[in-house]
């Protein structure tokens, strides 16, 4: 593994310090970490599916489903552990790569600005390690749930899709706003160096409130986004809930699956403007990151 991430090391110097150009360089070891990624996330898709089989299987006295969940979560062990295990190196490699990279193009860049930025280009490997595969997670379990719901009855699958584009649209009508919000967030972020360099007070004081009123902005902001897809998604819940209590004649087994997936998709759809919220903030960074000290 050691060997496999030093052939890669220093590929970054011809590269966009951007999604793009990490993936390029390290794209074996993104492509392994993904390729556990969708192994995990399959497999833990249809553990709702698995014990609603198991639990009518039980009551009828019949162990074969309960032994395939059984078999399921062992393996769902062992993959997640390795994952982890990979993971940790992986993107530490890609860390490195990424700072080396940007303090070379720094050019006489202040050094207050140079500590920001490399701060903010690690934001971009965080994104490739927690966030993407997250954001994976959740299409894939949001759109497993959505197939098996409509296994089950059409109308569940169109509650669930109709709430996704409520999701969608309601992220829209803000993202201009969480750019600009975070574009002013960096830009004072950038100078935190400078101001700790002066020993003034007041300066500090003035910075770290110019710091709490862009992260108040941002937080309100998520906070009032996140109640109204809240209300979206849980109505979701609602309907199937009653619809397949109501309107199905469902077995135990099945109204348990039937809940649970629509419960998955609810949070794997909040997943959605979380994701695209660090998109906001990633563009801006990344085109801050890619200045030259000329045009900083």
């Amino acid at each position: 593994m050691k060997a496999a991430l030093k052939l890669r090391a220093g590929l970054m110097r011809d590269k966009q310090l951007t999604l793009g150009g990490l993936f390029s360089a390290f794209w074996p070891q993104i492509t392994v970490t993904w390729a556990m990624t969708l192994v995990e996330v399959g497999l833990f898709a249809s553990v709702p599916l698995l014990i609603g089989f198991a639990i009518d299987g039980l009551i009828q006295d019949d162990y074969a489903a309960f032994y395939q969940l059984g078999g399921v979560f062992l393996v769902l062990i062992v993959v997640a552990t390795l994952r982890w295990v990979y993971d940790t190196r992986a993107y530490g490699i890609m860390r490195v790569e990424l700072g080396k990279a940007l303090v070379a193009r720094s050019g006489t860049m202040p050094v207050s600005r140079l500590n920001a930025r490399l701060t903010m280009g690690r934001e971009l490997v965080d994104f490739l390690e927690k966030e993407a595969p997250e954001s994976v997670t959740s299409i894939v379990r949001a759109t497993a749930a959505i197939v098996i719901l409509a296994g089950f009855h059409p109308n569940l699958a169109f509650a669930a899709f109709a709430a996704l584009v409520i999701t969608g649209l309601l992220y829209a009508l803000v993202h201009r706003r969480f750019f600009n919000l975070n574009r002013s967030l960096n830009v004072q972020s950038e100078k935190q160096v400078g101001v700790l360099e002066s020993r003034s007070l007041p300066r500090l004081g003035a910075h770290l409130l110019a710091l709490r009123k862009s992260e108040v902005r941002i937080s309100d902001t998520e906070g009032v986004i996140y109640g109204l897809i809240s209300v979206a998604l849980l109505g979701l819940q609602m309907f199937n809930l009653w619809f397949a209590t109501r309107g199905l004649g469902a077995t135990a087994g099945q109204v348990f699956s039937i809940i649970t997936y629509s419960w998955d998709f609810v949070e794997s759809a909040l997943v959605l403007p979380i994701t695209l919220q660090t998109f906001s903030r990633l563009s801006e960074i990344t085109g801050r990151i890619n200045q030259t000290e000329a045009f900083s």
